[in-house]
């Protein structure tokens, strides 16, 4: 399990293909219960341990799932996510390429239990609930092209089933009209980005997912942007946490190329070293260490 963020109230995690974020009729051990035993196993907690579910995250996606580590967090998490204070960022892999490089689709959208599938219409029908995504082409090869998704409503397979109504079913999506299934059974799906306002803190949470080790996607991902995440030290020692977006591809150690880096916090650019006292304080996190001076 793959831990890219964590405080005293929530935790999020980086969801492999094949887990499933809740327990179902499967009967398989759910990602809750794996992220309980991990905090109940790094805290030495002797009882029973808190771990709510906030939202879910189709069994054959990657990305990033949130999940409260307190009650309070839990009620306020899914308040903010009733309310579309959270934002949510995808990644889709297609064949085919969309009508338009970039567009707003709004569907009205109904489920089926019996088959577990969802059914997209561009007419209101009794009962359907209206579904809006916007998206844009962000890269392409000569066989596929990457899809930035941004949800503004969260209905049962909306992504998967309004981009297969415009002719665009996401790579390995049999469900949905796609021609084969990716070898490990997974669809071409990731949650990138997550985006809120802690619920109990107020700070500015933004965390982003690796991309997955696979050539498709690592050919596919914009090469004109890196994102990673490094710490910023200050001269009592203390660490700031930062989002950095960098053209640099190769490099051998973050913290040496630190002080060439442009940092963006809040849509303006700075630029830093490792001494700056003048940047923002802001909440991301770092999930390899290697890169910080002891």
């Amino acid at each position: 399990m793959e831990v890219v963020y964590e405080d005293n109230h929530i935790i999020i995690v980086n969801k492999k293909s094949g887990e499933i974020v809740q327990g179902d009729k499967t009967g398989d051990t759910p990602l809750s219960e794996t992220v309980k035993q991990w905090i109940k196993e790094k805290y030495a907690k002797p009882g029973n341990v808190f771990c709510g579910v906030v939202h879910r995250l189709d069994r054959p996606v990657f990305g990033l799932v949130v999940f409260a580590k307190t009650s309070k967090a839990l009620a306020r998490m899914n308040e903010m996510f009733r309310n579309g204070d959270v934002h949510k960022t995808y990644w889709a892999i297609t064949k085919n390429r969309p009508p338009k490089d970039e567009d707003t689709l709004v569907h009205y959208i109904t489920t089926t239990e019996r088959n577990n599938k969802s059914y997209a219409s561009t007419v209101e029908k009794p009962g359907a609930q209206k579904a809006v995504l916007k998206y844009r082409v962000i890269s392409q090869s000569d066989n596929y092209y990457l899809i930035e998704v941004k949800l503004l409503t969260g209905r049962k397979h909306q992504i998967r089933v309004q981009l297969a109504a415009i002719g665009c079913p996401i790579k390995g999506d049999l469900k949905y009209g796609a021609k084969r299934s990716n070898p490990d059974g997974s669809i071409s799906l990731l949650a990138r980005n997550v985006t809120f306002v802690h619920p109990v803190s107020k700070q500015d949470i933004c965390v982003t997912a690796p991309i997955p080790d696979d050539n498709l996607w690592k050919a596919l991902a914009p090469k004109e942007l890196i994102y990673c995440q490094a710490f910023v030290g200050f001269s009592n020692r203390i660490y700031y946490l930062y989002q950095i977006e960098t053209y640099q591809q190769n490099y051998n150690s973050l913290w040496q190329i630190l002080p060439n880096l442009s940092i963006r916090l809040r849509s303006h650019w700075v630029r830093t070293t490792p001494n700056t006292t003048s940047l923002p304080r802001t909440t991301f996190r770092l999930a390899n260490l290697k890169d910080i001076p002891s």
